[in-house]
């Protein structure tokens, strides 16, 4: 069930209230990383608080079968510490994630648990299944070449003028699966100058499908136009997940595709 509203539309409280949460594999394609691909994330987002949602948080946990057991850090999340909250200065909202590269996730019921300063107790839970990751991974393996070619733009495909489109190819069109498209966007020219804590924009897919009620938000997207003027002269960088559901609760499996950067002519 869809909830009605997105969480930026909830605040003007000091509770902590659990908005949504993610338990699911990830394929991690990052370039330059000595991670293996076979990893798996958790996340929780929370409606909005008047007092920023980490000083409210005493700790975050998350289980699952066969004792399975992880702490969130309750502290800004890096690409250093892969693990603490970030905040999304658009919406006013924050959520935690943590990463971790110990291999997929069993199948099996994964409960997030967050326990507030006040005493008060919440949680959520979902149940992964291994089914996505098995149809949609071989199948990006077997494409990533032709996907990785199509980012436009990027260093290979330099623009020659202002960019108004960010364009790339989708499994479905090269007769794959069909899957969802998160976009993200930032400044810089390389990855360690990527930061997730400062987004120029990013394609909420899981709130627009909550504020819509439409089912197919993202799904094939293979092609943004930012709603923000990018700079003459200014360097961007941007990286597009693939995944099973525009739905944080429904998400069985995230891929992780490169970063692309590219520099707007001045």
């Amino acid at each position: 069930m869809r909830d009605a509203t997105g969480p930026a539309e909830t605040g003007g409280m000091d509770s902590v209230r659990i908005y949504d949460i993610m338990a699911c594999n990830v394929y991690w394609d990052f370039d330059g990383s000595d991670l293996p691909r076979e990893q798996h994330k958790f996340l929780v987002s929370f409606h909005p608080t008047d007092t920023p949602t980490p000083e409210l948080v005493e700790s975050i946990v998350a289980t699952g079968p066969g004792g399975y057991r992880v702490e969130f850090a309750n502290e800004p999340f890096t690409q250093r510490n892969l693990n603490g909250h970030i905040h999304d200065a658009a919406l006013g909202f924050h959520w935690y994630m943590v990463n971790l590269p110990t291999g997929y996730l069993p199948e099996g019921e994964y409960t997030i648990e967050v326990t507030a300063k006040d005493g008060t107790v919440g949680s959520r839970s979902r149940v992964q299944r291994q089914e996505s990751t098995d149809r949609i991974v071989p199948a990006y393996r077997e494409h990533r070449a032709r996907l990785l070619d199509s980012f436009t733009p990027s260093r290979t495909a330099e623009p020659a003028g202002p960019v108004e489109r960010i364009g790339w190819r989708t499994l479905a069109g090269l007769g794959g699966p069909d899957a969802y498209y998160v976009f993200r966007l930032a400044e810089g020219g390389t990855l360690r100058e990527f930061d997730t804590q400062r987004l120029v924009w990013w394609d909420n897919i899981y709130l627009d499908a909550v504020r819509s009620g439409e089912p197919t938000t993202g799904l094939n997207r293979g092609e943004v136009i930012p709603p923000v003027a990018l700079e003459p002269g200014k360097s961007y960088g941007y990286f597009v997940e693939i995944t099973d559901g525009n739905v944080q609760r429904d998400a069985d499996l995230c891929v992780f595709q490169p970063h692309q950067f590219f520099t707007v002519p001045a």
